[in-house]
């Protein structure tokens, strides 16, 4: 299958979600002086993840995901805040986090020069995931970036890869490619839109799941000869 437009997720894919939340979390809860920052983050972080599986399923909105996880976290530990101010407050610190994983720069570069049109396609807050593009290496490699906040709906919802059709010139589902590393939210709509799908999976996940992706691979190497020719 000739392919013309790839659809690159961000987070876990190309950009280092973990180590951004990471070294933001630290920064914001040191500048609080928080009384046990490593606390609040190994209760926070799953209780994060768990709410954006949520929002894939419907069972919360975009704002209401970004306004109660601080709240969450904080109630947990006992403290009372507004979860809307504190959102804003660590959007600050996020944003500033352009880590990306080794190779991914590279990546980006090789297929831009092999002839392929590249688009971000990322489930996120605008003002982070732009803040976060700006400091990152890899921005400039992209025709264009989709955030889910912006188009006002998300993977894998098959409207989310319609209006992304629609402000791709010349798009055609058959030649686009959706590259990413969840089964539940890039992979799934992919499925969902009728668009071919790379899962990245460099940790060997087992897929246990009913989402079939096209193609698997487990490094960005596979991803390059897989396109590549």
């Amino acid at each position: 299958m000739a392919y013309t437009f790839l659809l690159f997720d961000l987070d876990h894919t190309l950009l280092d979600f973990e180590s951004a939340e990471e070294t933001a979390l630290t920064q914001m809860l040191e500048d609080m002086n928080f009384p046990d920052v490593q606390a609040f983050k190994d209760y926070y972080k799953p209780m994060n993840q768990g709410l954006w599986k949520d929002l894939e399923k419907k069972k919360l909105t975009k704002q209401e995901l970004v306004d109660s996880r601080f709240a969450i976290g904080f109630a947990h530990f006992g403290i009372s805040v507004d979860g809307a101010e504190m959102a804003l407050r660590y959007q600050d610190y996020i944003s500033l986090q352009g880590q990306s994983f080794l190779g991914a720069e590279d990546l980006l570069a090789r297929l831009e020069k092999a002839g392929y049109q590249l688009y971000g396609a990322t489930n996120g807050v605008t003002a982070i995931q732009e803040g976060r593009l700006a400091h990152s290496t890899i921005a400039s490699n992209f025709k264009e970036v989709f955030i889910s906040e912006q188009l006002h709906t998300q993977k894998p919802e098959p409207a989310f890869f319609d209006k992304v059709g629609q402000l791709i010139p010349g798009f055609s589902k058959k030649k686009t490619l959706m590259i990413g590393d969840s089964l539940t939210a890039d992979i799934a709509g992919g499925n969902a839109a009728a668009i071919d799908t790379v899962w990245y999976n460099p940790d060997h996940k087992k897929n246990t799941s009913q989402v079939v992706p096209t193609y698997t691979v487990s490094n960005y190497q596979e991803i390059a000869d897989l396109l590549i020719k």
